[in-house]
């Protein structure tokens, strides 16, 4: 729960929109069970709303919201909805049994969205937000609107749209920048004009939702909420359309770090955001870049000598926050073999995973091969021993046995012997170009599909020879795009583990695709 408010200190509302917004990003799309890993995380990180998806956009995503909103229980959860009577009934099957459920409803107001896009005029477009606003509130007490492109709309315009929908229910409105074309300075005298010139505004909550391509989505926000901003519409790592969203950790940490300037605060658990930012890494397959703020490989590394020694005489001379307070714990665990049971389930608790018996235990006895391996085992080994343990989709094909053979002088020969579901196993040899291409044809021969590998990516999880390897790949398959993530102290083998858990995520939807069809 949020701290005590001084009497100086305004709440701001967080709506996370990395399960709609920026899964709709070019190939960041995730499969059911890693949108309700992400929005369990994302309960825990403490966001107000999780905006878990486009309920009428597929069967698929309408069956995922439904299945975020029956588990989260201390975060609202909203889906979004075109301003269209069939969407809103989608909205609203997929939201009835959540406990605390937003439809979240949209319309165009730019001239050239309304000419371009939409081909309304200025009062069916009125007319059509302040239905829908209507047709919602006959499902669902809270009801948001957004005015799209609202930056680029009359301010006028866009002041009579609010204060009709307001009267016609809507709890919270919200001005986006969907084409990221603001500068701070106009954003915020926006806001401020629209606060100031919008009938009922004060009975409701006003949101921002920001784009990033001018790269500066985060600071209109901070610029909106100085300006009056009451909730503000954001993405882990930034993801999202085009260039991306307003980045949630660097808001977050904008006012916590100057919260002697901006006087506000949210609910959000800082020490979440380190570990929120990994998963949604890993279960998107985009990396974040080095120096990304707060989150960055790089952000809290110091190489300039000058720089070094000031951080060692005091940390604050080159450090406006600490790793600490986003989860970057300098108490790393270091275990080994005989490490108890319970220590090992606690440090899990502290980097947010929250597992089930039977996971744990398989997780531990993971943790004790690995532990064999190498002389010391880091919290960055455990978080991907948990991640690999804690598998989203059923495993269609599983890992049995595998070799290879190769050299200079010779081309690579592959071996795998996988075990499908029923419990019956295939083995298969190959040859290719090199051991990982040997190995996946050899794969791709026994489940008897040949889906095109877009993503290979390896790297260490931490320094040293004894070090385990991290793979992501992303594969292709009928237009439609797969990850999958793979742990091991052999890079063969992560390989291996990652190229199998994008084949089970493509297996498994192409099943679940042929019961919808029935």
């Amino acid at each position: 729960m949020p701290g005590k408010t001084t009497a100086h200190t305004r709440k701001i509302l967080i709506l996370d929109t990395t399960l709609r917004d920026g899964e709709q990003a070019p190939l960041c799309s995730m499969n059911p069970g890693e949108k309700l890993e992400v929005a369990r995380k994302l309960e825990k990180l403490g966001v107000d709303v999780i905006e878990a998806g486009f309920p009428a956009s597929s069967p698929g995503d309408l069956e995922s919201v439904r299945g975020i909103a029956a588990i989260i229980k201390d975060c609202t959860v909203a889906g979004l909805c075109r301003a269209l009577e069939k969407d809103i009934d989608a909205g609203w099957a997929a939201l009835k049994k959540a406990y605390h459920p937003r439809l979240h409803v949209f319309i165009a107001t730019s001239p050239i969205h309304m000419k371009w896009k939409l081909k309304m005029t200025r009062d069916e477009v009125l007319k059509q937000a302040v239905s829908a606003v209507l047709y919602a509130k006959k499902y669902c007490n809270d009801v948001e609107f957004s005015a799209e492109d609202a930056f680029r709309s009359d301010p006028d315009f866009v002041c009579m749209v609010f204060g009709e929908a307001i009267k016609a229910g809507a709890l919270t409105v919200c001005f986006p920048d969907t084409v990221g074309y603001a500068l701070p300075d106009e954003f915020g005298k926006r806001i401020s004009y629209i606060r100031k010139n919008t009938p009922g505004i004060e009975r409701v909550k006003l949101s921002v939702h920001c784009h990033n391509d001018l790269g500066l989505a985060v600071a209109n926000s901070l610029s909106a909420i100085t300006a009056g901003a009451d909730q503000v519409e954001c993405t882990i790592n930034g993801i999202g359309e085009r260039a991306g969203n307003a980045s949630l950790e660097e808001i977050i940490m904008a006012i916590k770090v100057r919260k002697n300037v901006l006087n506000i605060e949210t609910r959000i658990n800082t020490t979440q955001i380190h570990s929120t930012s990994r998963l949604v890494s890993q279960v998107t397959g985009i990396k974040v870049q080095p120096n990304k703020p707060i989150v960055g490989e790089n952000a809290f590394v110091h190489e300039a000598g000058i720089h070094q020694h000031g951080v060692i005489a005091k940390r604050e001379t080159y450090e406006i926050m600490t790793p600490e307070s986003v989860g970057i714990s300098k108490n790393q665990m270091v275990v080994g073999k005989h490490s108890g049971r319970h220590a090992f389930e606690e440090r899990l608790k502290w980097l947010g995973f929250n597992v089930d018996n039977d996971t744990l235990e398989k997780i531990f006895i993971e943790f004790k091969l690995l532990a064999d391996k190498k002389k010391i085992v880091n919290d960055r080994d455990i978080e991907a021993l948990a991640r690999g343990a804690s598998a989203t989709v059923p495993e269609t094909w599983n890992l049995d046995h595998w070799a290879v053979n190769t050299g200079s002088a010779l081309g690579a020969t592959g071996t795998i012997r996988l075990k499908y579901k029923d419990g019956k196993s295939k083995k298969l040899v190959s040859l290719g170009d090199g051991p990982i291409d040997a190995i996946y044809k050899a794969i791709n021969q026994i489940i008897g599909k040949e889906p095109e590998l877009e993503l290979y990516e390896i790297g260490a999880i931490t320094g040293g020879s004894s070090s385990q390897g991290e793979t992501m790949v992303r594969i292709r398959w009928e237009d439609r795009y797969y990850n999958g993530h793979g742990v091991s102290t052999d890079v063969i083998e992560s390989s291996i583990k990652a190229y199998l858990s994008a084949i089970n995520a493509m297996e498994w939807e192409l099943a679940a695709f042929k019961k919808v069809k029935k």
